[in-house]
């Protein structure tokens, strides 16, 4: 926007602004229709000269985001956030669904005016602690919000712009709090909204693997949300209910981008998928455009990485075993992991979910699970060794199976 611009927008806001704050107009303000109504909350409860927003209990913040998804989520993507804050000298919040901020981070300067008012961590930034602005109305609203100059109620952050958006937890809907970005209102730029969106919904999609799937078990590939990955005895990939039809590398880069929320570079990505073979570079750049194509263009770079949410049923397997449900496990377990897959990374991480799943089995047998194991692996006796041994002569309907399927085994 001109510089031009940029002035004559603010002066119409500290205009409208003034008239209200001194009740000078019996006219409302020329402003949009939410910060007027945010305005008139902010009238009730706080004075224009507030000087700083106020701090919540510093030991309950810590609690509520100390190993919580959404902390997981942010820690994972910090780099990205940190980075598009030093770029533009911005301040990057996330809040709870209160408006309180749980994690900040800011460029140089905008640090400083940050701390001045209190934008940091712990602190209250709904409108009736402090006044008129994006995060408040980004919550409130639970859509993408912007708040210019004197749009702000209170004049400390008068000479801020913000941009915030809702961010949700990508399986229920639910609204986990906002990210929020803030600059200098002569910082103005017409793409701070959508850089907010896309911010959101990079953290939306690092969300832990326990909390992208439903409690009870298995995926549902026809209503999940993004992209849903079958790789266990399978290769099938649905995005929004479609199936889509890929070939064998392009599941591999799209299993390895979904293992790998944070992203991987090139170099990173070109390891997982070859190894050590003789591959360029450019080879996988083909893969991952013809990719990024087929996902509508959900695939960012520098680094890779995929910008919806993202299900797989290995996510799944590993999720159940770590809460003990075993048996829940086994049913969602399919196989081996992409079999004849030459990834390295992808060979190595199969080996691990198959011995994490027998290794659970051993621990605890359920007869129902390992008569379901031993149909997919039929040569694995001493699972059904120790689960025979385990009922001990006790009367089950499982124990004809587990026999024969033990008799068949070492036959």
């Amino acid at each position: 926007m001109p510089r031009s611009d940029l002035h004559s927008r603010r002066t119409d806001a500290v205009r409208a602004w003034t008239s209200f704050v001194e009740h000078a107009d019996p006219r409302a303000p020329s402003v949009r229709p939410e910060i007027l109504t945010s305005w008139t909350r902010s009238e009730a409860a706080v004075p224009v000269d507030v000087r700083e927003a106020p701090l919540a209990d510093e030991t309950e913040t810590a609690s509520y985001w100390q190993g919580s998804p959404l902390q997981t989520a942010v820690e994972r993507v910090e780099a990205e956030l940190r980075r598009t804050a030093e770029d533009g000298d911005l301040v990057v919040a996330v809040t709870d669904p209160e408006t309180r901020i749980l994690w900040t981070y800011g460029g140089r300067v905008m640090r400083r005016k940050a701390e001045s008012v209190n934008f940091v961590a712990g602190a209250r930034w709904d409108d009736e602690s402090v006044g008129t602005n994006a995060l408040d109305l980004a919550n409130r609203l639970d859509a993408p919000q912007m708040v210019f100059s004197a749009e702000h109620y209170a004049s400390i952050v008068h000479n801020w712009v913000c941009w915030a958006a809702p961010v949700h937890d990508p399986v229920t809907g639910t609204q986990l709090g906002v990210i929020d970005l803030s600059t200098t209102w002569d910082r103005t730029h017409p793409i701070g909204l959508a850089t907010a969106r896309v911010m959101a919904r990079l953290i939306e999609t690092a969300m832990p693997a326990s909390h992208h799937h439903p409690v009870a078990g298995l995926l549902d590939e026809r209503s999940e949300p993004g992209l849903v990955m079958r790789l266990l005895g399978t290769a099938e990939t649905w995005m929004d209910g479609q199936r889509l039809l890929l070939n064998r590398r392009q599941t591999e880069v799209l299993a390895l981008l979904a293992m790998h929320p944070e992203g991987l570079s090139l170099e990173q990505l070109h390891a997982c998928v070859y190894g050590d073979q003789a591959v360029t570079l450019s080879t996988l750049k083909a893969e991952v455009s013809h990719l990024r194509s087929a996902l509508g263009g959900q695939l960012a770079s520098r680094p890779y990485r995929l910008t919806m949410p993202v299900a797989t049923d290995v996510d799944l397997v590993l999720t159940l075993l770590r809460r003990g449900r075993v048996g829940a496990a086994v049913d969602a377990y399919g196989g081996d992991l992409l079999p004849g897959t030459n990834s390295p990374a992808l060979n190595e991480l199969a080996e691990y979910v198959a011995v994490a799943v027998r290794e659970a089995l051993l621990a605890d047998p359920e007869p129902d699970a390992v008569v379901r194991y031993s149909e997919l692996a039929p040569y694995d006796t001493e699972v059904v060794e120790v689960c025979l041994a385990r009922l001990a002569g006790r009367p089950h309907p499982t124990v004809p199976l587990l026999k024969g399927r033990l008799a068949a085994a070492v036959r």
